[in-house]
């Protein structure tokens, strides 16, 4: 960040008075300009044994395989942005249900929250961020072909649980590999 959202004059880096972290700072209005990370929400979906899967269409990670997600938007729920970004990249109306994880990624400053989510109905098609969607069993996931570590994540402790029959909520750093389970039903 070089200029004031504000009033447009140059901000500096440094410590606020009562803060800890170096922040942009305007030297001429005095505004702190906060970065926080970004939240990205998503679910499972799921129609009877199989998930459905997207085929990135975008960068980064473009071809390969996830679930779908993405960025939160201003005035939405982590909820609602599950299932919005289920319906823009899958076309599948899901019903979103019990949080299943959250995990962060501090080194691309992400939180990703993901539930568990019904599909509403077998409808679904690809979106403009995907090439193909698809329902898949546990068995013809792609492995080899997911896009990001945290997806593969969920997915291996989701297929596990599901065979169990019972679901944890799981928190972790992708970073560092800490994943801790704080709930079950």
């Amino acid at each position: 960040m070089n200029f004031c959202s504000s009033c447009g004059a140059r901000v500096v880096q440094r410590i606020p008075p009562g803060d800890d972290l170096a922040r942009h700072v305007c030297e001429a209005c005095e505004t702190i300009h906060y970065q926080n990370p970004k939240i990205v929400a998503g679910c499972i979906p799921e129609w009877g044994n199989r998930i459905l899967m997207c085929r990135r269409a975008i960068e980064p990670r473009q071809g390969l395989w996830t679930l779908p997600a993405g960025f939160m938007e201003m005035g939405e729920t982590t909820e609602e942005a599950a299932a919005r970004e289920t319906l823009e990249e899958s076309g599948a109306s899901v019903e979103i249900g019990q949080l299943y994880s959250v995990f962060s990624i501090p080194r691309i400053n992400q939180v990703y929250i993901m539930f568990r989510g019904q599909m509403k109905c077998e409808s679904f098609q690809a979106g403009a961020e995907s090439l193909e969607v698809k329902l898949v069993r546990a068995d013809q996931i792609p492995w080899d072909e997911l896009a990001f570590p945290v997806i593969r994540i969920i997915l291996e402790r989701y297929i596990s649980e599901r065979e169990q029959g019972t679901y944890g909520i799981y928190v972790g750093n992708i970073d560092t590999g800490r994943v801790l389970r704080t709930d079950a039903d």
